[in-house]
């Protein structure tokens, strides 16, 4: 197996961060994230990867500070979690979750949180595979969104989602509303043009909101912060190539089925 690698402020400068490292459309989007990672390191952000080119990373904050709208208390917050192409089913996934879970248990955390699918959403975990290594269930919400647990104290107080996000709608009802951050290297170009254009050429009102700190991001109306689009007030995806033209009619005629 490779190494695995903890990206920090020490190494930020001279390591890539796993996506878009060969998408030019991003570049820019590329730097932003390694911006926001910067920031975040301080406020105990942590993110590992294997040694290889490769998308193979976990990253991973306390809850309180986490730009996911959950409370959880002395929880450790899973943010993104990606093993993928051919180092699928060698194991990297579970020994980047333990180093997670060692670092909840020597940190006297109550455990690890993170928000996923019900069924399978873009850009979120597997969640089956991660009901395999002994998360549960812990809360559900209509618009298709689980809050799953890994608790290292049986009796710690259960995680769940805040209300920002119960009603599964925002408080824009007129067109399309996306929020987005820099949590992804792809959201920024694909937001701010490639949605931009596909909108204009449906004439359909476009409104954006990038989150700026987590603050924001926990009073946010969606558990997927990266990226969530709304139509006429109610969630719709966190597929971000619904932003493509070529993508746009089949992601939306989907998410109505």
């Amino acid at each position: 197996m490779e190494d695995i690698l903890t990206i920090d402020h020490s190494n930020i400068d001279s390591e890539h961060i796993c996506c878009a490292f060969s998408d030019k459309k991003c570049a820019d989007g590329y730097e932003q994230k390694k911006l926001w990672l910067r920031k975040e390191f301080d406020n105990g952000y942590v993110f590992r990867r294997i040694d290889a080119r490769a998308k193979v990373f976990i990253e991973y904050s306390p809850a309180e500070k986490g730009w996911v709208p959950v409370s959880a208390p002395n929880y450790l917050l899973i943010n993104c979690f990606w093993v993928s192409g051919q180092y699928k089913g060698q194991g990297y996934g579970k020994a980047l979750l333990q180093l997670a879970i060692h670092d909840a248990k020597s940190g006297g955390k109550e455990g690890l949180v993170t928000v996923v699918g019900t069924s399978k959403f873009h850009f979120m975990s597997d969640t089956k595979w991660l009901l395999r290594q002994g998360f549960v269930e812990c809360e559900k919400i209509s618009s298709g969104f689980s809050l799953l647990v890994l608790k290292l104290r049986p009796d710690a107080d259960h995680p769940g989602f805040n209300s920002s996000v119960i009603s599964g709608e925002c408080p824009d009802k007129n067109g399309l509303v996306v929020y987005y951050s820099n949590r992804c290297p792809f959201t920024e170009f694909h937001v701010r043009t490639s949605l931009v254009e596909t909108a204009n050429k449906r004439k359909l009102p476009l409104k954006i909101i990038k989150l700026e700190s987590f603050q924001e991001a926990q009073s946010a109306p969606t558990p997927a912060t990266i990226f969530s689009l709304f139509c006429n007030g109610r969630f719709v995806t966190t597929d971000l190539s619904v932003c493509m033209d070529s993508r746009f009619d089949r992601v939306m005629e989907k998410a109505k089925q």
